[in-house]
């Protein structure tokens, strides 16, 4: 039996009451779990639920549970599936624009599919791969959505998309020797994509956080997403009200929830959710100026250092950078803002280690957050030399000031 007839048979009725039976099973059992299910099932069938059930277990995190184990995945699948919260946030966004229909291609298991679904966007989801795209199918029927979402078996290139509103486009990024970071290895390469970007009336391509800022088409506004502070994903828009906000070009702009400015070809923009905030221009700053450390130090999103606004924060807080190099900014007056998050310093050493364990030990501090940009030194490895007692938390910054090998300590400022 191959992988498609495997996944077929999990989604006749005993493949998936033996997959219900196994919500909640426990990995670390798998073995006297496998040996009484092989007692009424076949060997090959328990082997694949097995197996689903894990992949189910691991894409509770991107999908949430309620989701996630009536879905179907593949390992590829769940690695390289877009977190659900993003999916939703960029198919408001689709529909913002009026978007009501999508080409979806490279759609791999069907999450932003199912996201765009969920919006009331009719879906085309391509895939070239066929247990991928039966995989897809599945999932659109499991979630109600398969009236919505017609899944494709082929080549993206050979897909005509001409008839829908908007394409999304999802290129592998991953080979057989891990990430791929040129973007013209992507599968299919990033100017294939910006092709088919540029022949609909919208049009929006996933990539790799980490591309360089020279690789992106000027066409295109670029953003970068975190979620809940991590940096998930960079997308390239394209079409709108091409031209842009005329009140917002040349500035920075603030905006929350996905109604925002025109897209403006070659404006970048950092949006941070669950929040819905995001920080964009059309014409970057220049870089700030490199000063002392201040009272306080902000610690920018990595969505906006991604998105190379740092000094957009510089110019807001009127702060300064610590070192040309690196992006942590200071200033002498608080600054509240949702793209940095704010510490008010208390000191300020030359790295030293012996120093610091003093100094924690004289503020008594048992709970310490080690955070570092610019230092070779793991967290984990000082905090085992701090060995930290006490009943006080601190936070303690590895990193340059003008070039010199720092430590700053300090604590969090609340939010307002």
């Amino acid at each position: 039996m191959n992988d498609l007839d495997t996944f077929r048979a999990l989604l006749a009725p005993e493949g998936r009451a033996l997959l219900d039976s196994l919500r909640d099973y426990d990995p670390g059992q798998e073995l006297a779990v496998a040996t009484r299910l092989r007692r009424a099932h076949a060997p090959g069938l328990v082997s694949a639920a097995l197996a689903q059930a894990r992949l189910r277990q691991r894409a509770v995190a991107k999908f949430g549970a309620e989701d996630a184990y009536r879905m179907f995945f593949t390992p590829n699948g769940v690695e390289q599936s877009t977190r659900a919260s993003v999916a939703a946030y960029r198919a408001r966004v689709f529909a913002s624009h009026g978007v009501r229909g999508v080409a979806d291609l490279c759609c791999g298991i069907g999450g932003d599919a199912l996201a765009l679904a969920r919006a009331g966007i009719a879906v085309l989801a391509v895939d070239r791969d066929e247990l991928t795209a039966e995989v897809a199918r599945a999932n659109a029927a499991a979630l109600g959505l398969a009236e919505l979402i017609e899944v494709r078996c082929a080549d993206v290139t050979d897909v005509d998309t001409s008839g829908w509103d908007a394409v999304f486009v999802d290129p592998a990024r991953r080979g057989g020797r891990g990430r791929i970071f040129d973007p013209e290895a992507y599968s299919p390469p990033l100017s294939w994509a910006v092709g088919a970007a540029l022949k609909a009336p919208f049009a929006a391509l996933k990539i790799a956080p980490g591309i360089p800022h020279e690789s992106l088409p000027p066409q295109a506004e670029a953003e970068w997403i975190s979620d809940g502070g991590d940096v998930k994903e960079a997308v390239l828009w394209f079409g709108g009200r091409a031209g842009g906000d005329e009140a917002g070009a040349g500035r920075a702009s603030a905006e929350y929830g996905t109604r925002r400015a025109a897209l403006a070809p070659g404006a970048v923009r950092a949006t941070l959710l669950p929040a819905h905030a995001s920080l964009w221009t059309a014409a970057p700053l220049p870089a700030p100026p490199v000063g002392p450390v201040g009272r306080y130090l902000y610690e920018p999103d990595g969505a906006v250092i991604r998105a190379h606004l740092v000094a957009e924060i510089a110019a807001a807080s009127g702060g300064r950078l610590i070192d040309e190099t690196i992006a942590y900014v200071t200033g002498d007056e608080p600054y509240a803002s949702p793209f940095a998050t704010a510490y008010e310093i208390t000191d300020e050493l030359p790295f030293n280690m012996k120093k610091l364990k003093a100094l924690l030990r004289e503020r008594e501090v048992g709970v310490l957050t080690v955070k570092k940009r610019g230092s070779a030194v793991e967290p984990e490895e000082l905090r085992r030399k701090m060995k930290l007692q006490g009943r006080n938390a601190a936070t303690v910054f590895l990193t340059r000031v003008a070039g010199a090998p720092t430590m700053l300590v300090g604590r969090p400022v609340p939010a307002p």
